[in-house]
């Protein structure tokens, strides 16, 4: 490990400490004045708006830590999807006002991207007497209750792809709280029925390809995700390991019996393997690289779907007690259920793999 990997792990231990510590503090539901306090919004957002400038790579250590903690809250859907939107259209006056907005803790600006989607956005934005009008609607938008506010992907009537602010209070938009089994979490359906846009909210994307740049929020979602079921993950071994060596039958702690021996050691082993897929799909986010959509594909399929492995071999582990509401060790469970199918199920992700390494192999199978 050279110098600057070695101070780069040790900032990235005490970001994860300090955070650890916030949602200790706060039973896993911080407010937003305690997360602007302590500077999560504008981590990613450059110096000129008052960010801190980092990276996605110190991003990602917050959201392990609150998939660790299983918290509440909106900042995954900021920090993931909402700066990562910002930073992909052409800057202006209104849109910087909002990074700085968000950096501060003032703005709560959350993407109007459908869990589970693919393609272009269902908005689209349609000429009028009265102006610029919205149409559109998605389902399951991550944190669309809490939004302030929101930022709707659409396409203008050249097809060309635009980025809308656009206040919850509008006329014509109606966002309604989806429930789901996962009570950390919040979702809700939008519906744009021409709402009257101003011209100054209506931002160009920098790509002029708005599939593309889709496509790249959610494969950052996805890694977002991805940190979200490392971090749960890591928290249900932790907490099965703990019970097993207190926990006694037959006069022993059951931790001593080789079953269950084996059981931590493949929790252990999955867990090592979705740290190593995750790092490498976060380094690239970071990086911008260009196979970022194949290492996100890697660590949203394989993270995910250990999780929720991970979770049920916790609730077995724990016994009786791992069923009751006492454990707690169903808060993890439903969390990592629907982050196996947010963004992404692994089927689908590892799908995207299959036709990608197809395509390449006539390429080397020439060669």
């Amino acid at each position: 490990m050279t110098s600057d990997e070695h101070d780069l792990a040790d900032l990235h231990d005490e970001v994860a400490e300090v955070a650890r510590e916030l949602l200790r503090r706060s039973a896993a539901a911080p407010d937003w004045t305690a997360i602007a306090d302590a500077g999560w919004p504008g981590l990613e957002i450059p110096a000129a708006f008052d960010g801190a400038e980092a990276t996605f790579a110190e991003v990602a250590v917050v959201l392990a830590e609150i998939g660790r903690a299983a918290a509440s809250g909106a900042y995954p859907a900021v920090a993931a999807l909402g700066v990562g939107a910002l930073a992909r259209v052409v800057a202006t006056p209104r849109r910087d006002r909002l990074l700085r907005e968000t950096a501060a803790g003032a703005a709560v600006p959350i993407l109007v991207l459908a869990g589970e989607a693919t393609g272009p956005t269902r908005f689209r934005i349609e000429p009028s007497t009265r102006g610029p009008l919205l149409h559109g609607t998605a389902d399951f938008v991550l944190d669309a209750p809490a939004a302030g506010p929101l930022l709707v992907p659409a396409l203008d009537r050249a097809g060309a792809g635009v980025l809308v602010e656009v206040d919850l209070r509008a006329r014509g938009l109606l966002v309604a709280e989806q429930p789901v089994l996962d009570a950390t979490r919040r979702f809700g359906s939008v519906v744009a029925d021409g709402v009257a846009v101003a011209p100054e909210s209506l931002w160009p994307f920098v790509d002029d390809d708005a599939v593309r740049v889709l496509d790249q929020l959610r494969d950052r979602a996805a890694v977002a995700v991805a940190c979200d079921s490392l971090g749960l993950s890591r928290a249900m071994l932790d907490a099965t390991v703990a019970h097993v060596g207190t926990r006694e039958q037959f006069g022993r702690p059951i931790g001593s019996f080789q079953a269950v021996k084996h059981a931590c050691a493949d929790m252990l082993v999955r867990v090592r393997v979705a740290g190593k897929l995750v790092e490498a799909a976060v380094r690239d986010q970071a990086r911008d690289a260009a196979d970022a959509s194949t290492s996100a594909s890697m660590a949203k399929s394989y993270s995910c779907a250990a999780a929720v492995e991970i979770a049920g071999k916790a609730m077995q582990l724990h016994g009786g007690m791992g069923y009751t509401w006492e454990s707690g060790i169903h808060v993890y469970l439903k969390r990592a259920a629907l982050n196996r199918s947010l963004f992404g199920s692994p089927a689908r992700h590892r799908a995207a793999l299959a036709r990608r390494y197809s395509v390449q192999a006539p390429h080397r199978a020439g060669a």
